[in-house]
């Protein structure tokens, strides 16, 4: 596969989302789960990260398919699907609602959360792919803050990033 590398300068200032390619990142996901996902940011708010309001993701949910997809239904979909998922945030009441919902939507699948108090890092990373770069996985960082992305497929990046995650917080296992 040849390696691919984007970088996006998201805010109001470029008027460029992230949603597109988080998407992208996140359907490919539903349709052949990581061995491993990761997703580290200091900050994560269960925002929308699939509109389906016009049912053009109904294959992906089955029989009663949702009109949007919050961040924590799409990681525990994907843990569902059989990725081992591990979540690093900072221990801070901004993310419990997204770990609660992502605990009880992932009910007991693979689901790997540290809560670290010095994280500062983020990046969402499978097993070819990774975003990462200054946004925090809120609404702010998606859609407000000024922000630098990266998105690589098919390089050796991912594979490097996922040994450092797992040496820095271990494997879940």
């Amino acid at each position: 596969m040849k390696s691919q590398e984007r970088t996006l300068r998201t805010g109001q200032h470029t008027a460029i989302r992230v949603d597109t390619m988080l998407s992208a990142a996140l359907i490919a996901e539903f349709v052949a789960p990581s061995d491993h996902l990761w997703l580290v940011s200091a900050w994560i708010t269960d925002v929308q990260v699939l509109d389906n309001s016009h049912g053009a993701y109904d294959a992906l949910f089955g029989d009663t398919p949702p009109a949007g997809c919050r961040l924590s239904d799409a990681v525990a979909r994907i843990a569902h699907g059989g990725a081992q998922v591990h979540v690093v945030t900072r221990d801070d009441p901004h993310n419990e609602d997204f770990l609660r919902r992502l605990t009880k939507a992932a009910s007991g699948r693979k689901l790997h959360i540290v809560r670290d108090p010095d994280i500062h890092e983020k990046t969402l990373c499978g097993n070819d792919w990774m975003l990462s770069g200054s946004m925090n996985f809120t609404i702010r960082g998606m859609a407000r803050n000024d922000e630098k992305i990266t998105y690589r497929a098919g390089s050796d990046a991912a594979a490097q990033a996922r040994i450092d995650l797992a040496e820095r917080w271990g494997n879940g296992e």
